[in-house]
């Protein structure tokens, strides 16, 4: 997901369903547009470990170095149009950031209580008291839009396309939640009712409790999904593929009572259905979807998945400790899915094969014909599985690609500090890399573009 992070890092809890991470936001081309000067650049610290992201130091430094860019743009018709075309959503997430600013970046629970229940003279005060924070925030996003579709069109213009993420919640502490508190299951005092999470299961006896406040569907569905239409629309702006992230959420959810401290003791409750994704389809028209369908499935959600033609996942990961009529054994593939070695919730392929059971390798190593399999050809096994699979697409994480265990896993679900902070150094995807991964992707049939391309410079 590209949403704004806050406490905890996750992109799953968004500071807004709308807005991009300024993180993203490259501070080189910000030079080259002549609003900030490398010596700017040189005097700050983003970290030091070049395969490990320091949020406390980009939260502490980064919006420093956008707020001295900012103080050079000058604005222009293109911005003054932005902020117009965007204002549905930019008006109140630019004014909950300067209010979160403003209140040393507490939660807006914590908030006076003028403010935090937006009553109308509050509301007025605070956009006058704060408008050059304002400003700002609305150039942030501004120039994230900027950057990202010059990204896109370069990515399309090679024939790539983009597929995005779209979480399912958002965080409490986001603009969201404040400027449209009638989404979501909260008191009278703006409190969450009830808070999202998964049930036990084998492998988490207590499940997993996330936090995000779960939403009033009754009231969405009396404003005919105006709010969910708008965040889908907004990500088929920025993505040519959207993933729908906890897809059976749709169909029902798990909710958990406020004040729990583990998942045992919620209730499923349901959800839309099919009706929402049929309201979509006519207001949007057929949109290119994934649906995550990982988890606890029932009928009800298989036969939402069947009537919306929505591809589903397939995670290799999960298919070796079931026996051959495992659904996530290439084997047993349909046709129109998403076929994954893991996902970014799985350790990486090495260090997944380096935690199975002996029975679990065994059943690998029998359904390869690797008998001498190890832990470092287990990546490079796992994606020819997945590449050689039926599934339409399939999806490599990097990790696997460079075949690197465990230390550079990049989320563990159910826990809320060290995560998200893997990344790729530059010269990780050598040429070598590149070479193997196109001759893999060739054979197995997936590079049609590759052999039109060849066709084509055959011609010339």
């Amino acid at each position: 997901p590209l949403g704004h992070t806050g406490l905890g890092d996750s992109p799953y809890a968004p500071l807004s369903c709308f807005a991009g991470n300024p993180y993203f936001i490259d501070l080189n081309i910000l030079v080259r547009k002549g609003l900030l000067t490398r010596k700017e650049l040189s005097t700050r610290m983003f970290g030091i470990d070049p395969c490990s992201i320091d949020y406390a130091k980009l939260s502490e430094l980064r919006e420093k170095v956008l707020r001295r860019a900012f103080m050079n743009f000058e604005p222009t018709g293109d911005f003054m149009k932005f902020k117009y075309e965007n204002a549905s959503w930019l008006d109140d997430h630019a004014l909950f950031m300067a209010v979160k600013n403003k209140f040393g970046g507490s939660s807006w629970s914590d908030w006076d209580n003028d403010i935090k229940t937006r009553k109308r003279d509050a509301l007025k005060r605070y956009t006058k008291e704060l408008s050059e924070d304002i400003e700002f925030y609305k150039w942030e996003q501004y120039e994230f839009d900027l950057e990202w579709f010059a990204l896109k069109k370069h990515a399309n213009a090679h024939g790539i396309e983009i597929i995005g993420d779209m979480p399912i919640y958002t965080a409490y502490d986001s603009s969201d939640c404040w400027a449209n508190s009638y989404l979501f299951m909260l008191d009278k005092n703006k409190n969450p009712i009830s808070v999202a999470g998964c049930p036990p299961d084998d492998y988490s006896p207590d499940g997993q409790l996330w936090g995000n406040p779960v939403y009033n569907w009754n009231n969405i569905r009396r404003h005919s999904y105006r709010w969910w239409i708008s965040r889908i629309r907004q990500n088929l702006k920025f993505f040519d593929i959207v993933r729908l992230d906890h897809y059976r959420g749709f169909d029902s959810f798990y909710s958990i009572p406020m004040g729990e401290t583990t998942a045992r003791h919620g209730t499923w409750n349901p959800g839309p259905g099919m009706s929402f994704f049929n309201y979509i389809n006519k207001t949007l028209g057929r949109s290119k979807f994934i649906a995550e369908d990982l988890g606890f499935l029932d009928d009800s959600v298989r036969d939402m998945i069947r009537q919306s033609g929505t591809p589903g996942m397939k995670v290799l990961q999960f298919a070796f400790e079931d026996g051959p009529a495992s659904e996530y054994l290439p084997h047993n593939y349909p046709k129109n899915c998403v076929a994954y070695t893991g996902t970014h919730d799985n350790d990486t392929a090495r260090g997944w094969y380096n935690s199975l059971s002996s029975e679990g390798r065994s059943f690998f190593r029998d359904y390869t014909g690797r008998l001498d399999i190890n832990e470092a050809d287990a990546a490079a096994e796992m994606i020819g599985l997945v590449q050689r699979s039926p599934a339409d697409t399939c999806i490599i994480p990097f990790q696997d690609i460079l075949g690197l265990g465990s230390e550079a896993r990049i989320n563990i679900p159910g826990t809320i500090e060290g995560d998200w902070r893997w990344r790729m150094k530059y010269n990780d995807f050598s040429s070598a890399v590149a070479k193997r991964t196109a001759d893999m992707t060739e054979a197995c049939g997936r590079a049609e573009w590759i052999k039109e391309k060849k066709k084509t410079n055959e011609k010339q």
